[in-house]
């Protein structure tokens, strides 16, 4: 080896085909799922996203940073996309009853709404592009595998769990 030649652990011929894989696949199924999305209903997958956060809290409410740590965003971007989504009527902000110097986030009727109709569409997608193409025993695996990077992402940043069942 000489010293132009960068050092490190270098990807296996067949761990640079699973990385290439997973990047290219997960990006075009997020393209997919995003188009979908926007053109039966006129939701971006980002904001059906964060309705989906919303509504698996008790009441369709949830803290502003709680919110931001499921979805993997900084406060300052979901603050842009959850303006977007209040002046649609999607969703409303108000101070957290529970702790006034929070905020929290929930749904509306409109935001209810626009949820339940917009999820069949979501699933559908979601089995015809990926799940469907599954055995039963990969989507243990695939399933296994993620929630353990998720874990390990979540130890670097401090967090506590952010999925839900």
């Amino acid at each position: 080896m000489t010293d132009d030649e960068p050092t490190g652990r270098w990807l296996s011929d067949t761990e640079m085909a699973a990385w290439r894989s997973y990047i290219v696949a997960t990006l075009r199924l997020r393209h997919r799922l995003h188009r979908e999305l926007a053109e039966r209903h006129d939701i971006s997958l980002a904001d059906y996203e964060v309705l989906v956060c919303i509504s698996l809290q008790p009441g369709n409410r949830i803290r502003m940073t709680e919110l931001a740590a499921m979805l993997g965003s900084t406060k300052s971007r979901l603050s842009h996309q959850i303006s977007r989504l209040e002046t649609g009527g999607i969703v409303r902000r108000a101070r957290d009853p529970e702790d006034k110097r929070g905020v929290v986030t929930e749904l509306t009727e409109t935001g209810e709404t626009l949820l339940r109709t917009a999820a069949p569409t979501h699933v559908e997608g979601v089995r015809d592009h990926l799940i469907d193409h599954l055995t039963p025993d990969e989507q243990a695996v695939i399933g296994a595998a993620f929630t353990r990077v998720l874990e390990h992402l979540d130890d670097l940043e401090g967090r506590r769990d952010t999925l839900s069942p």
